[in-house]
């Protein structure tokens, strides 16, 4: 008969504290620092006409944090989440169900009904005349569109007007029949590649007011995602026992990273002029926390105990959240509208597609290695 094995698991509900006040302190200044630089380089770069950064910068780094967002939500989140929730220290009704799983589920649905009712009626006002957009990266993708064009051969020759004449006879066949055999609207023309114009603008499923909602209701559930995760982060730095060097380096990327991912979005959206301080603030907000939380920690170091069932419990569930809303944004607001309903990305050279694709999975792959350790 083979032996039965057992296995102990240590509970400590302490903390792994061990001094080095030091280099503690000096962590809220130089994450603070990266936090800031993060967040607020890409709005700077934007809106201030005295930084004249190259447009191809601004698209790499808009992309890459896209990928740096998506893979927090997946790896520097749901995955922490799921090891608080699921500890084998955890006792009580906490352990009769994958609890992890469910409150990113939940999170998403809930997120979608903010987004919708939202839209719906109208939240954040109609969009404003004196609107601001500042997307450099868009003339880069305008121009590879222009050149792609351009190579295409020239248009004006018979041959293209008697391809573009059968071309448009057809589509009008096409049409007609989805007219008759289909209900809905006319033209109703779903998914890419189909349609004219297919959520050009959101002309075909909303308007232009809802879509300036919609825009504004994603950044603000970004912003309120990555502000979670960040005090968090600071707190278990605050009281981190010997891998402290190890995350505290980790966590200047992990964060400048992050605030790369949410500064670009900051700075490429369509804020009212009246506004303009917005995107400033909201970078400012996001840098400010982690300094913040690791000071916080370090003042309650005697007390926090990150080891404790209900600082897991109220960790995973935070962490649930934060990560619903990440993969809620990441997904629809980053990948979906960026790349498949971007009417200027559907026109753009493939070579630019690619490239925003690239940028986007070296985003994903930095931040998944920086998951190693943190």
């Amino acid at each position: 008969m083979d032996a039965v094995r057992t296995v102990e698991v240590e509970c400590d509900s302490g903390n792994d504290y061990d001094g080095r006040m030091g280099l503690r302190i000096s962590a809220i200044f130089v994450i603070g620092l990266g936090s800031m630089l993060g967040a607020l380089l890409p709005v700077a770069a934007a809106r201030t006409k005295r930084m004249r950064v190259p447009k191809l910068a601004f698209f790499i780094t808009k992309h890459f944090g896209s990928g740096v967002i998506i893979t927090t939500a997946f790896i520097h989140l749901l995955s922490p989440a799921n090891e608080a929730l699921n500890n084998p220290c955890n006792t009580g009704p906490i352990t009769e169900y994958d609890w992890a799983a469910g409150i990113v589920l939940m999170t998403i649905f809930v997120m979608f009904f903010i987004e919708l009712m939202a839209a719906r009626f109208d939240v954040f006002g109609r969009q404003a005349h004196d609107i601001e957009a500042a997307d450099p990266s868009l003339d880069l993708i305008r121009k590879s569109e222009k050149s792609s064009h351009s190579h295409n051969g020239d248009a004006n020759s018979p041959n293209m007007h008697s391809a573009s004449s059968l071309a448009g006879e057809d589509l009008a066949v096409t049409q007609a029949a989805r007219k008759s055999s289909v209900p809905g609207r006319p033209n109703d023309f779903t998914y890419p590649p189909g349609g004219e114009d297919h959520l050009g603008h959101q002309r075909d499923h909303m308007t232009e007011d809802d879509h300036f909602a919609a825009q504004m209701t994603g950044l603000f559930i970004l912003e309120f995602g990555v502000i979670f995760h960040s005090i968090f982060i600071g707190l278990t730095l605050a009281v981190a026992g010997e891998e402290f060097i190890t995350l505290y380096i980790v966590l200047v990327f992990h964060q400048t990273f992050e605030g790369l991912g949410l500064g670009s979005r900051l700075a490429t959206a369509s804020w009212p002029k009246s506004k303009w301080y917005l995107p400033w603030a909201l970078g400012a907000a996001y840098g400010l926390t982690t300094p913040i939380a690791v000071a916080a920690g370090l003042g309650v170091r005697s007390s926090l105990a990150p080891n404790s069932q209900n600082t897991r419990i109220v960790n995973g569930v935070f962490d649930s959240i934060s990560a619903g809303i990440l993969i809620y944004t990441g997904l629809v607001e980053l990948m979906a509208h960026d790349f498949m309903f971007n009417p200027e990305m559907r026109k753009a050279s493939m070579k630019m597609l690619l490239l925003a694709y690239l940028c986007m999975c070296i985003g994903a792959g930095l931040m998944a290695l920086l998951g190693k350790w943190a």
